[in-house]
């Protein structure tokens, strides 16, 4: 069978069928036109694919010089923030650079102060310890100093002493031969001496103290009468004006709480009359010496009351020349007190009228000065009857002749301001009421503040101090308003 087959396979193969040659070559033409056909379309897809290629490079390239130009821009940003950026970094660098250079310098600064310092330590400790010594060295040879200087001082002090008591006596010596001498003549005119006045003031004053005052201190009712009563006199001073209503109106009130119509007991009175002089003399302290045209209704008011209140003008006296010292009388005050015992150097301070060891010679000046205007206000106010001498217009006169006497009154630098108040107060009227003895006067005074007092040239009225010289121009000036 085998071989039947193959001859069968062989038979086929070698025939040939025009249908099959048709179909072959119909099938082969189809397959040449199917190639051509592929060929073309290859071609026309190569060529679309070229073209779309060349779309797609095209906007490939548009789209890289797009994303080129937003790459460039970027980097340029990229570029300025990274200056920036590194700008603030040098900055930064920088500050942090001098930071720590400030650092550094600060810590060599601390360093070197700390060394300055040690140097200035040490520097000081050695001159703290030269000057220690030093000073034990000048406490030592201060102390040896002040001993030797103490030691001549104590010496001084006692033959300056001694010749103050010397002088003193001296003085006192010619003055009480000077006044037996004219002992009779005063006592023919009724005249006293300067020191029997500043005896009388002192005498007074211990009376008052030793007798009224210490009974109505010790006496619980009278106390409280003589506190009310000088309670109520106080503010009336105070309340003075210069209206002439306004002085007889508070004179008036002043005489009827010392004077009430049920009396006081003799102490109470005496101790009001005290304290009535006291308010008058700390108001001219005060008000005068800051305005001294309210001396006139003080004056004035004291005047009133001098005429009226009996035993008025010994309290007055007594109590002005405890706060002015002898320059109301005026007089030196003495080394002893009236009674003849000893001054103690604390004792003679308050008999010339000071207030305390801290108060200064201006302030006492000032305060003379106001309680002497008003003093001499009532010298030379006008009164119609008689009163005690010490508050009488020849007493003005009294004062001057009284100080142009005595070099001691006239060597302080009070004199000359105490002089010009007189002056200021009454000059014009002693002109009227002494004429040319009184010129005669005020020449001598005249002399004395610009040539020299005695015949003693350059030995000026008031000394060498600069309140004294002040002063002395004070009284020239009104010396020569007074003669004009």
């Amino acid at each position: 069978m085998m071989e039947d087959a193959v001859a069968s396979v062989r038979l086929h193969i070698n025939h040939h069928d025009p249908y099959e040659e048709w179909e072959k070559e119909t099938r082969q033409e189809a397959f040449r036109v199917a190639r051509h056909h592929h060929a073309q379309d290859r071609v026309e897809q190569r060529k679309e694919r070229n073209q779309a290629r060349a779309q797609a490079q095209q906007q490939l390239a548009t789209l890289h010089e797009e994303q080129m130009r937003e790459v460039q821009m970027q980097l340029a940003a990229m570029n300025l923030k990274k200056q920036q950026e590194e700008e603030q970094l040098r900055a930064e660098w920088k500050e942090r650079d001098r930071k720590l250079w400030e650092r550094i310098d600060a810590v060599i600064k601390a360093e070197e102060d700390k060394l300055r310092m040690k140097l200035e330590a040490e520097r000081k400790k050695r001159e703290e310890e030269e000057k220690a010594r030093k000073e034990a060295e000048e406490k030592k040879r201060q102390v040896e100093e002040r001993k030797r200087k103490e030691e001549e001082e104590k010496r001084k002090q006692r033959e300056k002493e001694e010749e103050e008591q010397r002088k003193q006596l001296e003085v006192e010596r010619e003055r009480a031969k000077r006044e037996r001498a004219e002992e009779q003549e005063r006592k023919a005119l009724g005249f006293t001496t300067a020191f029997e006045d500043w005896k009388r003031a002192r005498e007074m004053l211990k009376t008052i103290k030793a007798g009224p005052m210490k009974q109505v201190k010790a006496d619980k009712a009278l106390k409280s009468l003589w506190s009310a009563g000088r309670r109520a006199i106080t503010p009336k001073i105070g309340q003075l004006t210069n209206d002439p209503h306004s002085i007889m109106k508070i004179s008036q009130q002043i005489v009827e709480i010392i004077q009430p119509p049920n009396p006081h007991p003799r102490p109470v009175f005496i101790a009001l009359l005290s304290s009535l002089a006291k308010a008058i003399l700390l108001q001219a302290e005060t008000e005068v010496t800051a305005e001294k045209r309210s001396a006139i209704p003080l004056a004035q008011v004291t005047t009133n009351l001098l005429t009226v209140l009996e035993g008025f003008a010994d309290v007055f006296w007594a109590k002005l020349c405890q706060r002015a010292g002898g320059w109301p009388v005026p007089v030196v005050v003495p080394a002893m007190d009236a009674d003849g015992t000893a001054f103690s150097q604390e004792g003679r301070r308050k008999a010339l009228g000071h207030r305390g060891e801290d108060e200064s010679l201006a302030e006492y000046s000032s305060r003379v000065s106001g309680m002497m205007r008003v003093y001499f206000h009532i010298l030379v106010a006008p009164v119609n009857q008689p009163l005690d001498p010490v508050v009488r217009l020849p007493r003005y006169w009294t004062f001057f002749t009284r100080m142009l006497k005595d070099s001691q009154l006239l060597d302080s630098s009070i004199a000359p301001q105490v002089m010009y108040t007189a002056l200021d107060v009454g000059g014009l009227l002693a002109r009227e009421v002494w004429g040319q003895q009184w010129v005669r006067l005020l020449a001598l005074m005249y002399e004395g503040v610009t040539v020299g007092y005695h015949g003693q040239e350059g030995r000026l009225i008031g000394g060498q101090s600069p309140e004294g010289t002040a002063a002395r121009v004070r009284v020239q000036l009104e010396i020569e308003r007074i003669m004009t």
